[in-house]
């Protein structure tokens, strides 16, 4: 090892990664700087998937079960820097707090595991991995490939998402849908021969409206929630009667929610408004997707569906993550245990891959996707000390089950 695994090294690594701009399917940058991290500071393997997500490893000094620690590589964008207080690419710390796009969502908590792991060679019971992924901030892409490779294959997996120091059990999971109605085009100046798309879209948004008034709720993770968020027409011309009407929603959905069940749910909602398509027109409900590529030069049509998931309060894995990392000021009582209210990569490896998955991380929610984006510097170094004593214990009861 050539570079010590102390809390200033990983805020150093921190900040130097937010200088690296990472939009999704533009990762390549910092992909490099992290595997080059990784082997500065003795990883046993570091390996780079399909899609461009590194897997490093620390060896563990004995056959328990592999622990996953895992951020993902992407960013959102930034929007206009002179918006920003602090330059959104400069890692400054400032007022006790790391400032820029990714300090808290997510750089800052990757360099904490990175350095976390690092510090555990030759003391942890089994393999502790480190997984940072591609593409997450558009449905999870390169955490849904990297376990189905079969590079990783971790018994327990700990996101580095903000909880404020709680203990992270699950979220709502997101959905993309569409409904797409559609006419005739015809010129503005002769609407009689057309069939204007736009005559259906009350219906439409009457029937969803109605939907969105009975969303079923769970104990735990909350009201699921349904709303319209943009209206598309094509063409675009105004002189124009378009024959195609998009509409977007954006459904936060429960862990049992299936593609099929939720299309099937909003083609009924607008049946009960609109029972007979008039002659001319149709309407379609169908989950939305976008061409997406990697840095590694693969792409793919991808369903802009996130899955949702949730882990018994009193599962092992849980109860043993709640304890070890306690509260700060109070170590001796268990962290409290709560949903995110955002969707994460949690989704894939529990919800899809039934891998037992909880969340830890400094970091406050509500400067997520925002241009005041920042990481308490304090709150970083107790998450920071908190860390070895909860991947041991997660390891030990992913053994446990």
């Amino acid at each position: 090892m050539n570079r010590e695994p102390t809390f200033e090294n990983a805020l150093a690594f921190a900040a130097d990664l937010i200088r690296i701009p990472s939009m999704s399917g533009e990762e390549g940058e910092v992909a490099a700087r992290l595997q080059e991290e990784m082997r500065v500071l003795g990883f046993d393997r570091v390996e780079v998937d399909g899609l461009g997500s590194v897997a490093g490893v620390v060896r563990g000094r004995g056959d328990a079960p592999p622990v996953m620690l895992s951020c993902h590589l992407d960013v959102v964008a930034e929007g206009a820097h002179e918006e920003w207080e602090h330059p959104p690419f400069s890692g400054e710390v400032v007022d006790g707090h790391l400032h820029g796009r990714g300090a808290m969502d997510i750089k800052g908590p990757m360099a904490l595991q990175v350095y976390a792991a690092a510090a555990l060679a030759d003391r942890a019971p089994g393999d502790v991995i480190v997984g940072q992924v591609v593409y997450e901030e558009r449905g999870g892409w390169g955490m849904e490939n990297l376990v189905r490779s079969g590079l990783v294959n971790p018994a327990a997996v700990i996101i580095g998402e903000s909880t404020y120091g709680d203990i992270a059990l699950g979220h709502r999971g997101r959905a993309q849908l569409e409904v797409v109605i559609r006419g005739l085009a015809g010129h503005a100046s002769a609407p009689d021969r057309a069939r204007n798309a736009l005559d259906l879209l009350p219906g439409v948004l009457t029937g969803v409206a109605a939907l969105a008034r009975r969303q079923e709720s769970d104990p735990v993770l909350g009201l699921a929630s349904l709303a319209p968020t943009d209206v598309r027409v094509r063409p675009e011309s105004p002189n124009v009667i378009p024959d195609e009407v998009i509409v977007v929603l954006d459904w936060r959905i429960l862990p049992a929610d299936t593609e099929a069940s939720l299309i099937g749910r909003v083609e009924d909602a607008i049946a009960e408004v609109l029972p007979d398509v008039p002659a001319g027109y149709a309407i379609e409900c169908r989950l939305a997707s976008e061409r997406q590529t990697s840095y590694t030069g693969r792409s793919a049509d991808r369903n802009l569906l996130t899955p949702g998931f949730l882990m018994e309060p009193d599962h092992a894995v849980v109860t043993a993550a709640a304890k070890a990392v306690g509260r700060r000021g109070d170590p001796a009582t268990s962290a409290h245990c709560r949903p995110w209210t955002f969707a994460t990569d949690g989704g894939w490896t529990c919800g899809v891959f039934g891998i037992p998955t909880i969340g830890f991380a400094p970091g406050e929610e509500r400067y997520a996707h925002t241009n005041r984006e920042r990481l308490d510097v304090e709150e970083a170094r107790w998450a920071f000390s908190r860390y070895p004593s909860l991947i041991l214990a997660v390891q030990e009861a992913a053994g446990s089950g």
